[in-house]
Formats: structure tokens, C-alpha cells, sequence
């Protein structure tokens, strides 16, 4: 998620201690949640498999959520705005738990950005996430062809990137697809459509591991 707000500053791609932290919680809180949901631990026999689900995770995951966060970023600083990731506690909390159920509702943090920006320049902010989600599934997609691992990798690949695009492409909150519609209706529909269309194809018929 990109979220904005204005000041003035010379803007550069740095990282502070912080937000390398929060990247890494966010890493790592997502991954155990994406695990929940894959391979839900119902017995002491199906922890070996969870944990195995959750390394399969931290690639997966951590490539599909630090690249659209990255993305944001560096579009955002390419705009002229300082830019930099904060992670969302509660709501990671709220995976977690959602995920212990059977649910899971990704909204780890976003990128905040500061500066002098038009409407159509943080819509371009916003739609590098799920654009860059898009672009990572297309690489994920021929290794679905390969035997395991990396075929497993390949199906966790494509599936969450997609499932992360449309997700982000929601016309609602903080969400990317919030800035998109409000500067372009036009151009909303042609990325959130056919997001919603991938995300619910591999949510009915590809399994993801």
C-alpha cells in the first residue's frame, strides 16, 4: 500500500533502522500467516509440513511484499518525495490470528511519502505495487512447469502475487486501488478487472503448493 502526505524535502533512496525492522517483521509475520492458511496445524504431525510451508513462504512472500513495497518507494522518490515503509502492528497482528481461523486479511503497513506531488503522479506511486506483483508472477510462471521444489515455488509465486495485486487494486481505505480510482476511473478498471479476474482464477483452480 502507498499512502500519501505532504512537506518538503530533497528526496533519496535510504532505508532507516526502522524501517529495515518493520520490513523484516512484516517478512516474516506474513509468511507464517500465508503458512497458517496453506498448512494449518490441526496436530503435532503436521508441524514438520508447516514449518517447511513457512520456509516456502519466506521466498515467496518476502519477494511478492518487499518488491511491491520497493516499488512504491522508488517511484515515490523518482516523484520528488522522501518515501519510507512503516509496518502496521495491529493489523499484522490481525493476520496472524485471522489466519489461525482459516482468513487472512494482508495489510501489513505501507509506504508513507511526503512532498509536492498531482493526482495522477501518487496514482503512478500507487499502481507500481500491484503492476510490480504482476510483472513477479509472469517470472514465477515458468517454474510451475518444474518438478518440486521449484515447482512449488512457481505455484506459490504466481498465486500470491496475484492474490496480492488484486487485493491492493480494492477501491477502499489506504489501499492502491483507492488512488487509482480517484485520479482515473478509466485506467483503474483496466488494471483492477483484470487483477480481480487472475486472483479469482488461481483462488478456484490453482493450488498453491
Amino acid at each position: 500500500m502507498s499512502v500519501r502526505a505532504r512537506s518538503r524535502s530533497e528526496p533519496e533512496l535510504t532505508f532507516s533502522d526502522r524501517e529495515l525492522i518493520d520490513l523484516a517483521v512484516a517478512w516474516v509475520t506474513l509468511s507464517v500467516a500465508f503458512s497458517l492458511i496453506f498448512a494449518p496445524i490441526q496436530n503435532g504431525a503436521d508441524v514438520g509440513y508447516f514449518l517447511g510451508m513457512v520456509g516456502f513462504s519466506l521466498v515467496t512472500v518476502g519477494v511478492a511484499f518487499l518488491l511491491h513495497e520497493l516499488a512504491h518507494k522508488v517511484v515515490a522518490i523518482e516523484h520528488g518525495q522522501i518515501a519510507e515503509f512503516r509496518a502496521d502492528y495491529q493489523m499484522l497482528f490481525l493476520a496472524l490470528m485471522g489466519a489461525l481461523v482459516g482468513f487472512l486479511f494482508a495489510a501489513p503497513g505501507a509506504v508513507y511519502h511526503r512532498g509536492r506531488i498531482t493526482q495522477r503522479e501518487n496514482a503512478m506511486i500507487a499502481l507500481a505495487g500491484p503492476v510490480t506483483n504482476h510483472l513477479l508472477a509472469i517470472m514465477f510462471l515458468p517454474l510451475m512447469l518444474m518438478p518440486a521444489p521449484l515447482g512449488t515455488i512457481g505455484q506459490m509465486g504466481v498465486w500470491i502475487n496475484l492474490v496480492l495485486a488484486a487485493f491492493n487494486m480494492i477501491p477502499f481505505g489506504p489501499l492502491d486501488g483507492k488512488s487509482v480510482y480517484d485520479w482515473h476511473k478509466g485506467v483503474f478498471a483496466l488494471v483492477f478487472v483484470p487483477s480481480a479476474l487472475l486472483a479469482g482464477y488461481v483462488v478456484l483452480f490453482v493450488n498453491p503448493f
